[in-house]
């Protein structure tokens, strides 16, 4: 399977949403092996899961807590994702991990907590630009992976994103993402045998239309995590098609 995912981050208000969605689906044919989805802030969950129902894209949170409720404000439980529309939640990107401080011991009990209530994890792994110059990308990686042993295996998808080209318009050269996919679909064969076979690696960091089907032909290569390329309901669209015509 493939996967396309848009990362809206902190960007939309609802009517922008509900045009996004609109413009999206009067164009978009799904096809099987390859799927489309839409991760918005949590003000726009439901509004994207109404809009985008019925057409095959998967709606996504940016991010949740592994109590099921509680007092503790200001976070979101999976149940209420799940109540919310949602099919899947993004876990441990970049920048939750470095502006908000996620650890990988929260993330064993957010993914632990994701599969309870049937959500897609997709877990985000990646180095900055500091550790690839010191030639430490793969023993990042590796501890970063190793939230999977703790776990066992699940549903899931892996979206490697290196955080120096997340929103910065450089993109890890064709050889380098080729390294790194290779690493992490060995760690998946290491940690889950079989299962770990079965989960696709997205590749995310500046990609745009125009970047997008070089990156697809890269061995281990099953999709990506878009981030401002995202926001444009036809540049979205093309990196969907681009993805199914890789197939």
């Amino acid at each position: 399977m493939k996967i396309v995912i848009a990362n809206w981050k902190m960007n939309m208000l609802g009517r922008e949403a509900a045009a996004f969605c609109e413009a999206f689906k009067a164009d978009y044919t799904p096809k099987a092996g390859c799927e489309a989805g839409i991760a918005p802030p949590f003000t726009l969950l439901r509004e994207v899961a109404v809009h985008a129902a019925g057409s095959g894209v998967k709606v996504f949170a940016q991010n949740a807590y592994f109590e099921p409720k509680g007092a503790f404000t200001g976070e979101i439980s999976m149940g209420q994702l799940k109540d919310a529309g949602c099919h899947g939640v993004l876990l441990g990107h970049s920048e939750r991990r470095h502006v908000f401080g996620e650890s990988d011991e929260n993330l064993v009990k957010k993914l632990k907590a994701a599969w309870e209530y049937e959500l897609l994890p997709v877990l985000c792994i990646g180095e900055t630009l500091t550790q690839r110059d010191a030639g430490f990308t793969l023993d990042v990686l590796h501890k970063q992976l190793e939230v999977l042993n703790a776990t066992g295996p699940g549903p899931l998808v892996l979206a490697y994103e290196p955080v120096w080209a997340i929103g910065t318009g450089r993109v890890a050269e064709p050889m380098q993402i080729e390294e790194v996919h290779a690493f992490i679909h060995d760690e998946l064969w290491r940690l889950w045998s079989d299962r770990g076979l079965e989960v696709p690696i997205q590749y995310g960091g500046s990609v745009t239309p125009d970047n997008f089907e070089g990156i697809l032909k890269v061995p281990f290569v099953a999709g990506g995590l878009v981030g401002g390329a995202s926001l444009d309901p036809a540049k979205f669209l093309k990196l969907v098609g681009q993805t199914q015509a890789s197939l």
